[in-house]
């Protein structure tokens, strides 16, 4: 119920009646003038009630006359009536219906109660209520209500000073409460102008209003008082006290700032009274030294005091506290002091209270900022933020290393004992005083044996003091062990938590401002204030080492996890702080603390002791005294949870772990976790610690980088307790995590990451080279680690990340290497599956930034390396194949970039890779790669490691021309495009665009690689792989050559055939001959490729029967080629290099290739056939090899039709084409140099050796000849036309000489079945059809020809001698093939060379012979060429030899031969008898028919009777053609001639035998026959009735006379043998002679008889009656037979028997 409601107002009236009745009761007997005043005052009252509305105002205004009965009641000094009256002022005051005037009269009747020692407590009461209710009172009366409460203060009676200080306090309040509620009731009305300043009359308060007069009044003589000065204003003091005076200035200075900081009036009250004067009080307590013996200084020094020095401290605070701002000088000599109070040689208690001031300051960050800015970060001025920190480290130092001296029992104090009793427990220490007996762990630091125990003080964040609170207290307390400290452990970490939460949030404010900024203007820069940030770095700066320091001493010397928790706490966040600020220093300081607290004492990492070592070299010094920073002690008694191996070489073989290494640790987790973006460059040493650590620890990397806990094997000497076990996996994961949140660092501080991983990295590679240790893979398994989470902004980190780890992978310590491939090959893997944005398929770059170190890895030369590079190729091909694109380069790279020196696995595993290419990617590769491709597929040819798989990569080149093949128009139109993008930027560079064999197009490029590899392939060492690259090449030309276009058949032909022709060619030729022994042992190597020549004579075979054969199937497509001709000699030249190798095989195949491009595939026979050759010439190449899909591949599927394809390539239908006249020049040229490579190849090959036989090394072979000749004949129907003479000599020579090979014996048996059978040899028939076709051609070709003829008569002659005379080949001695050693024993004896059986030959020869002079016989030439005489010049020698002859079908055949020849050659002969051409002939042939029938030769003496007489018909048969064919034309013949003949027969007439035959044969033998033909003939032309000229009647005469003659002679012999043989008969043969003898002269007589007289010769009758005697002598012969025939002969002389005539008559006158 408020004061002026009616009821209150009612209620007010009521009681002060009651009052003033109650004291004129009481004073109704004793103070009669009180009584009637209190009556009078009743009425009063009744009256105001009555008359006014607004009472309480009408009672205020008679306010002076109400009050006068009470305050008369006081002056009675009668306690109860002094209690009553001042318990009604107490009401009316309390009514506020008191004025001013009549309070002044209370205060001075309070005043006299006063000094009358009355009802104290009351008076207090009532001066309280006065003041507190209104505002009546100020002035002197106020300053006398003061005293009057001060007085009090000072009585005898406890009580009542207490509750008058109480009083004084609320009044003092009070006073300053007005002057703050009288500053807002004018805060809108302007300000007079402040007084002139200077004005330095203290009095002179004019300037201010009447409360805050009052007010300063009362605050200066506070002042006044506490300095033990008189008051100017409170007049009346008798006493007063420092301490209560010191508390009056504290309490006002705290509750109102605002009164100083807005009044000028009270600031300069501050700075001119109040700082002098605490100033002037500390000075006992700087000057003073504990222990110093105040002897030595003249003056006694004041002793401090407590009780002052305590406030004195307080005030400061407050001071320092509000008024900062005004007081900067003077601030800084109090902060000054209080650092100095904190010395060690202050007692214990001002030590004590300094460091709980230190504290209050270290809770106000703002506070202390203001310092930075004031003090350190002014020129010229003391560092006084960093001396408040340094002093508090030294404090903390000192506590440490200089045991206080006035406690020295608490040092050596048990723990839970407290050495001073009963303050530690109360202050809520552990200790119990000492009493107790249980031996609690109690949180507590231990350095160096001194042993301080650790009390909670106060809550964090607020500096709750104890012994500045000890007002009451007059004697220094005793200050329990461990409290100072205590304290100040709870300063630093204020501290540090102050300032950083501070900066932090101002930050953050600082950072969103930026941020919104940004938003606002995307296109300005944000320029940040300065001057916040250098005041930041200037508080790091300033208090950083300081903060080290004592926090490293603590963190080493601290025994409670919760306390090393807040100590690693702090550093923290400190090292995150100067991170955020980017100090490096301190940043790097802060952290080398927690890595050293992490790691066991003295554990050697040189990245911490080089920067500790930068650090101690720091002594700050703080006012003289240095402060060092503490190195860790290791006498810490800490719990050991681990001891393990060190990474690096310790002295002491293990270390331990304490549980505190492993808190520190998680601290480091931590600070790397959470502020790694600040780390920086100090990611060095955090890493560096923690390798160190979780090597200690024994944890590994597993799958994926994260480490897992070893196994125990691993570390022998490790020993983890059950306590670390369990955080293991913890840590494990933390540090997992904490590379996990690497993906939230922004790019800068991730490279510090990456770089620091990789020095880390660079050292433990160092650490394991040389040696076999384990090596230390942390940096690298977390280096994938990051990589792995870091996938989003790979390509910021990929180059260090992946180049570091190439560098691991080339580490010669295994374990080491195999990590960094898998990590290397990891990332790679993640890399391409991760799901980018763009994707990869549209970022080109990053794909092959993510691709280009698994291409470095094949310059590593370690197996394990290539073999985890190659498996991973393998997997990205099997999960990323299809969309690798642009990556195909790189990875056809790899899996090209295999060695020799690799080994068989790592060759296997790339070529799976390959194989799995081939077979599923192409499609989906560029195009641009296939290239590439087949450059692999070759290269994996041409390992030498692995000969399977040589192989079967040619299988896969046949794979991929396949591809081609089938998706040549998408793969052309690829290129194309690709070729013309190639093009323009080459020529935006002015550069020429460089590919291999340019000119031609894309796609044929592509061809001609694939090509050009397979020709490589085609040379390689192995026959194996030669064969298989070479049957692939020519398939692949055969198959898909159609799709080239025709410019790009030139760089085939020369480019690839014959670069491939020429290199086989040379290595041919250079092979080796040394035998090879069979591989290994399993395989046997077949003896005819038992050498390296042999195996390369295989390749040549191939090669040039693949050439030939495109040559052949491709001829028309060539022929439109510019330099077909060239293209055709030099194919010539190597076919001809072939085949004069010196190897049959080589040479053989080479001949068939030549079969081959003249398009002959059997040997012609017949011209109508050589047609047919001529005819295929026109066939387009498709149809004669029908492209059959052959090949290892997959079937090809036709995409369009053959003839579009080849319309297409070509760029026209494809027709015969036309017989003009340019193709047939052209043609003739190609033929002509087709025979001139035969020509030369024939000459050579068949060209005796010219040296001694030892020499001869190689003989062709018959095959090999045979095929040579039998080109020939299709050859000749392309040159017939111009094949001249000289040519006809060339060709004679070379058939001649082929005939000549011998043959060697070993292989004599396949090509003659027997010598006995007359066969003639495939080489032989071959020669023969050679000449048939050369004559065919000539009997049907022009005139001009046939001048030929006697040439071929002269070859075939040639042969027919070989009958008798076998050819020589050179000077070699040749076995005749019956005397060859068929079957050698030896296997390996030199085999013989055998003279062929040339008698088949030779007789087929003469058969031809015989045919051809029967058609030709009136040809000019034949006449001219005296062919006729040739052929029996030639036929002379069989003749002659007769029985002599190797083989005696020869001279059978010879005579029939010269029978039919004569029979058509002697009519020519006779008809050009007077040309004199046929003159030589005639002598030929009578010396022929002269060795023929009187021959030399035995017949054999196996010869039987029939046999002989077979012989001697052929005899006869000669004789008769003599009569019929020579002598009946004697006209026309020399008479020398026949002559001869005669003679010849009368020989043959005559038997002639030996002597020395038997019976027996001479019947046989005599050629009685013969003799009878040979008689018969001169018989008959021995006369003629029809002499037409005289030289045929000179023929008979000359008969005749040789038949007489012959006659003669026989009868002679008859006779006498007649008579010799006495009984015996003469031998049948004879008497048959005889006989015919008789009857021939019997014919002749009758012959003359019928002849004119005229026509005989006379000397003809003397030889006719010569014989008359002796056919007498014969009568006496016994055998009936000669008798009858002698009766005969003998009648016809009776003609004879005439008288004779006259003598005359008779010649003999």
């Amino acid at each position: 119920m408020s004061t002026s409601s009616p009821e209150a107002v009612k209620k007010l009236l009521e009681n002060m009646q009651t009052d003033l009745r109650s004291l004129s009761m009481e004073c109704k007997k004793k103070f009669p003038p009180v009584k009637e005043a209190a009556e009078s005052g009743i009425v009063k009252i009744k009256t105001i009630a009555a008359r006014n509305t607004d009472i309480l105002a009408a009672l205020k205004e008679n306010s002076s006359e109400v009050v006068q009965p009470f305050l008369m009641g006081c002056g009675t000094k009668e306690p109860k009536i002094t209690q009553l009256c001042l318990a009604a002022i107490q009401r009316l005051m309390s009514h506020e219906v008191v004025s001013e005037a009549a309070a002044g009269n209370i205060i001075n009747m309070l005043w006299q109660l006063m000094e009358n020692g009355l009802e104290e407590l009351k008076l207090l009461q009532t001066v309280l209520v006065l003041l507190t209710t209104n505002t009546v009172v100020h002035d002197e009366v106020l300053s006398k209500a003061i005293v009057l409460c001060f007085r009090l203060h000072f009585t005898k009676d406890n009580i009542t000073n207490n509750t008058a200080a109480a009083t004084v306090r609320q009044v003092v309040t009070v006073v300053f409460e007005r002057m703050v509620a009288e500053d807002e009731r004018f805060k809108g009305i302007v300000e007079q102008p402040p007084p002139v300043q200077g004005n330095t009359n203290r009095r002179s308060v004019s300037t201010l209003r009447p409360s805050a007069k009052d007010a300063y009044m009362l605050f200066q003589d506070l002042c006044q008082l506490v300095n033990a000065d008189a008051p100017y204003w409170l007049v009346g003091m008798t006493e007063m006290t420092r301490t209560f005076g010191l508390e009056l200035l504290e309490s006002v200075l705290n509750d109102f700032p605002g009164v100083f900081l807005q009044h000028q009036e009270f600031s300069f009250l501050l700075k001119e009274r109040v700082c002098p004067l605490v100033i002037k009080l500390f000075s006992p307590n700087i000057k003073f030294r504990q222990g110093s013996s105040s002897a030595a200084s003249p003056a006694p020094v004041e002793k401090p005091y407590f009780p002052i020095c305590m406030r004195l401290l307080r005030v400061v605070s407050v001071l320092i506290k509000h008024f900062y701002s005004l007081l900067v000088t003077e601030c800084e000599i109090f902060l000054s002091l209080l650092v100095k109070f904190l010395d060690g040689e202050k007692p214990q208690w001002l030590r004590a209270v300094a460091v709980e001031s230190v504290h209050r300051l270290c809770v106000q960050p703002h506070l202390l900022r203001s310092f930075c800015q004031s003090y350190d970060m002014k020129q010229h001025s003391t560092k006084v933020f960093r001396d408040i920190v340094n002093a508090l480290g030294s404090f903390i130092q000192s506590l440490f290393i200089v045991p206080n001296a006035g406690n020295a029992a608490a040092v050596s104090a048990p723990a839970g004992g407290s050495g001073s009793g009963v303050q530690g427990t109360a202050q809520g220490g552990p200790g119990t005083g000492g009493v107790s007996g249980t031996l609690t762990t109690q949180a507590a630091f231990e350095y160096r044996g001194t042993w301080i125990p650790l009390m909670t003080v106060s809550v964090q964040g607020s500096a709750k003091a104890t012994y500045l609170e000890m007002l009451d207290k007059v004697e220094p307390p005793s200050i329990p062990e461990g409290y100072a400290m205590s304290v100040a452990f709870s300063a630093l970490l204020d501290l540090v938590r102050g300032i950083t939460s501070m900066i932090e949030r101002e930050l953050a404010m600082e950072e969103e401002a930026a941020a919104e900024f940004r938003e606002a203007h995307p296109d300005q820069e944000w320029k940040p204030q300065p001057g916040a940030h250098l005041v930041w770095e200037e508080m790091v700066s300033a208090c950083w080492c300081g903060l080290l320091a004592a926090l490293s001493l603590l963190l080493d010397a601290s025994t409670d996890e919760t306390a090393t928790e807040n100590i690693l706490k702090a550093e923290l966040t400190m090292a995150s702080l100067c991170g955020r600020l980017g100090l490096v220093t301190p940043r790097d300081a802060f952290i080398t603390a927690i890595c050293k607290a992490s790691l066991p004492p003295h554990y050697a990492l040189t990245v911490l002791s080089s920067n500790a070592a930068n650090l101690s070299s720091k002594a700050y010094s703080i006012q003289g005294q240095s402060v060092q920073i503490i190195s860790p002690s290791s006498e810490s008694h800490q719990q050991v949870v681990a001891v393990g191996q060190p990474l690096t070489a310790q002295p002491q073989g293990t270390v331990v772990l304490t549980a505190k290494n492993i808190q520190c640790m998680r601290t480091l987790l931590n600070l790397a976790h959470c502020h790694g973006a600040v780390l920086g460059t100090s990611w060095q040493l955090v890493l560096a610690t923690l390798q160190h650590l979780v090597w200690i620890l024994g944890l590994k990397p597993g799958v994926g980088g994260a480490l897992k806990p070893g196994r125990a094997v691993e570390g022998p000497s490790t020993v983890l307790t059950t306590a670390v076990m369990t955080d293991l996996p913890v840590i494990s994961n933390i540090l997992s995590r904490l590379f996990e949140s690497s993906q939230y660092l922004d790019d800068v501080s991730l490279h510090h990451l990456i770089n620091a991983l990789c020095s880390l990295s660079l050292e433990a590679m160092e650490m394991a080279y040389g040696n076999n240790k384990e090596p230390s893979l942390f940096a690298v398994a977390k280096l994938l680690e990051t990589g792995l989470v870091n996938m989003d902004r790979i390509e910021i980190l990929w180059r260090p990340l992946t180049g570091h780890l190439l560098e691991v992978c080339q580490h010669p310590n295994s374990r080491m290497r195999e990590w960094g491939a898998e990590a290397l090959t990891a990332l790679i893997k993640a890399g391409l599956a991760y799901k980018h944005d763009p994707p990869l398929a549209q970022n080109q770059r990053l794909q092959l930034l993510l691709l280009n170190p698994l291409k470095e890895l094949s310059n590593v030369l370690h197996a394990d390396i290539r073999q985890k590079q190659l498996e991973c190729v393998l997997q990205i091909l099997q999960s990323q194949g299809d969309s690798l694109g642009p990556g195909w380069p790189l990875v056809l790279g790899v899996i090209g970039a295999i060695r020799n020196d690799q080994g068989e696995s790592l060759i296997r595993t790339a070529f799976q890779c390959l194989q799995l290419v081939v077979t599923d990617f192409l499609p989906t590769m560029p195009c641009t790669c296939l290239q590439i491709v087949v450059d692999v597929a070759g290269s994996f040819g041409l390992q030498n490691q692995e000969l399977n798989i040589s192989l079967t990569s040619i299988g896969l080149l046949w794979n991929i021309s396949d591809y081609f093949f089938q998706r040549g128009e998408a793969i052309t139109q690829e290129l194309e495009r690709e070729e013309e993008a190639l093009q323009k930027q080459a020529q935006e560079r002015g550069e020429t665009l460089n590919r291999p064999f340019h000119p031609a197009p894309p796609f044929d490029c592509l061809w001609l690689c694939l090509y050009a590899k397979l020709g490589e392939l085609c040379v390689d060492p192995r026959p194996a792989v030669r064969k298989s690259a070479g049957q692939t090449l020519f398939s692949t030309i055969a198959a898909h050559g159609t799709l080239l276009q025709q410019p790009t058949w030139h760089i085939v032909v020369w480019k690839v055939l014959f670069q491939l022709l020429d290199c086989v060619r040379t290595s041919s030729t250079t092979a080796d001959k040394e035998k090879i022994e069979s591989g290994g042992g399993n395989i046997l190597i077949h003896h005819s490729r038992d050498t390296a020549e042999k195996q390369w004579a295989e390749t040549w075979v191939l090669t040039l029967a693949g050439v030939a054969r495109i040559f052949n199937t491709r001829r028309y497509l060539l022929q439109q080629l510019g330099d077909f001709f060239e293209a055709w000699e030099v194919l010539l030249n190597h076919i001809q290099s072939a085949a004069l190798s010196k190897n049959n095989e080589v040479s053989l195949a080479a001949l068939k290739s030549f079969q081959e491009i003249l398009q002959i595939v059997t040997p012609v026979k017949d011209s109508d056939k050589a047609g047919d050759a001529l005819a295929a010439m026109g066939v387009p190449p498709v149809l004669i090899d029908p492209l059959s899909a052959s090949g290892p591949g997959r079937p090809l599927v036709r995409s369009d039709s053959l003839v579009e394809r080849l319309t297409r390539y070509n760029g026209a239908e494809l027709q015969a084409p036309p017989p003009g006249e340019e193709s047939a020049l052209e043609d003739s040229a190609l033929w002509w140099s087709a025979w001139n490579t035969w020509y030369r190849t024939g000459t050579d090959s068949t060209r005796p050796p010219s040296g001694p036989t030892e020499k001869l090394s190689f003989i062709p072979s018959q095959p090999f000849l045979t095929a040579l000749i039998q080109i020939f004949p299709a050859l000749y129907q392309h040159i017939k036309a111009n094949f001249s003479m000289e040519d006809l000599k060339k060709l004679g020579v070379i058939l001649h000489g082929a005939v000549s090979v011998p043959i060697s014996s070993d292989a004599s048996p396949f090509i003659l079945p027997s010598y006995t059978e007359a066969v003639l040899t495939s080489l032989q028939e071959a020669v023969l059809t050679a000449l048939d076709v050369l004559q065919k051609a000539i009997c049907v070709g022009p005139e001009n020809l046939q001048v030929m003829y006697p040439a071929i008569f002269e070859q075939l002659l040639l042969f027919v001698e070989f009958s008798c005379k076998p050819p020589q080949y050179g000077r070699m001695e040749t076995k005749h093939v019956a005397n060859a050693k068929y079957n050698q024993i030896q296997l390996f004896a030199p085999a013989e060379w055998v003279a062929l059986n040339y008698v088949p030959f030779a007789e087929r020869s003469l058969e031809v012979v015989v045919d051809l002079y029967h058609k030709t016989a009136c040809h000019k030439a034949v006449i001219n060429e005296k062919v006729l005489q040739n052929i029996i010049k030639t036929l002379r020698m069989p003749l002659g030899l007769k029985y002599a002859c190797p083989s005696e079908s020869t001279w059978k055949l010879a005579v029939s031969s010269l029978l039919k020849v004569l029979s058509i050659g002697l009519p020519v002969a006779r008809q050009h008898a007077s040309s004199g051409k046929f003159d030589t002939m005639w002598p030929e042939l009578a010396n022929a028919f002269e060795d023929f029938l009187f021959t030399k030769s035995t017949p054999p003496d196996n010869l039987s009777i029939q046999e002989f007489q077979k012989n001697e018909a052929i005899d006869v048969e000669v004789v008769q053609l003599i009569s019929t064919e020579i002598l009946p034309f004697a006209n026309f013949i020399p008479k020398d001639f026949v002559g001869q003949i005669m003679t010849m027969l009368n020989k043959g007439s005559i038997h002639s035998q030996s002597p020395s035959f038997t019976e027996a044969e001479i019947d046989v033998r005599m050629r009685e026959d013969f003799s009878k033909v040979c008689f018969e003939t001169l018989l008959q032309f021995s006369f003629s009735n029809k002499v037409s000229t005289p030289q045929e009647g000179y023929i008979s005469r000359m008969a005749l006379s040789v038949l007489l003659k012959r006659s003669q002679d026989v009868l002679r012999r008859y006779v006498e043998d007649e008579r010799l043989s006495g009984r015996c008969p003469l031998p049948r043969q004879q008497v048959t002679e005889i006989i015919f003898v008789l009857k021939a002269i019997s014919t002749l007589m009758d012959s003359l008889k019928k002849t004119q007289p005229e026509n005989v010769d006379g000397n003809t009758w003397a030889q006719v009656i010569a014989l008359y005697p002796t056919l007498v002598e014969c009568i006496t012969c016994s055998s009936s037979e000669v008798s009858s025939a002698l009766k005969e002969a003998l009648g016809p002389f009776k003609d004879f028997m005439q008288p004779p005539v006259s003598k005359v008559q008779n010649g003999e006158s």
